[in-house]
């Protein structure tokens, strides 16, 4: 309850300075891609329950038949975007709203639907989630949160399987204050832009 409480009330507090930047950032974007600058896509979120997360788009859409598809053949050597690999469908504007994580801020419109918190594990996809071995869906014991500790810790730069060794951190250590300080070390990585692709 504390942390629900903590959550909406740090959202709606904040409100007057991230929904302008998300509405400019928005408008930017559609001018840029040339279409709705928002991106909905279905969740794993507590308990194992979907739900449909809300971010801007940053890439321009992809060609029929050329969709992302995810086979991961071992968690440990997997990595969503290796640096000498940069994804050619994200736009120059795009690149900056992922750096800066501007591109995040409809997830807060997550946490205010009790969807997600500001801090916990990232929620992933349904068909990576489907290929997770057991024990890592004890990431999904807690609300799924835009800040954490792999965003803390490496970020896109981190194995799959490390990122996931810190969820599950997470999940057996979360506190109310380790929250808060997890929040106040996200912005500073924000701020360095530490991590991000």
């Amino acid at each position: 309850m504390a942390k629900r409480l903590f959550d909406v009330t740090l959202v709606l507090v904040t409100a007057p300075v991230w929904v302008p930047i998300m509405l400019l950032a928005a408008l930017l974007l559609a001018i840029d891609l040339g279409g709705n600058p928002f991106f909905r896509q279905q969740r794993i979120g507590l308990h194992g329950r979907p739900f449909t997360m809300y971010k801007l788009r940053t890439m321009r859409h992809a060609r029929p038949g050329k969709e992302d598809r995810y086979v991961i053949d071992d968690f440990r050597t997997f990595v969503f975007s290796p640096p000498d690999q940069p994804n050619p469908r994200i736009t120059r504007l795009g690149a900056f709203c992922r750096k800066t994580s501007i591109d995040e801020l409809p997830n807060l419109i997550n946490v205010l639907k009790g969807e997600m918190s500001l801090v916990g594990p990232r929620p992933e996809i349904p068909q990576i989630v489907a290929q997770y071995p057991a024990h890592y869906h004890r990431r999904h014991d807690v609300l799924p949160g835009i800040a954490g500790l792999a965003q803390l810790n490496g970020r896109s730069d981190l194995t799959y399987d490390e990122t996931i060794t810190y969820d599950l951190a997470y999940v057996d250590n979360h506190s109310l204050r380790g929250d808060i300080a997890i929040l106040l070390k996200t912005l500073l990585a924000v701020l360095k832009g530490s991590g991000a692709r």
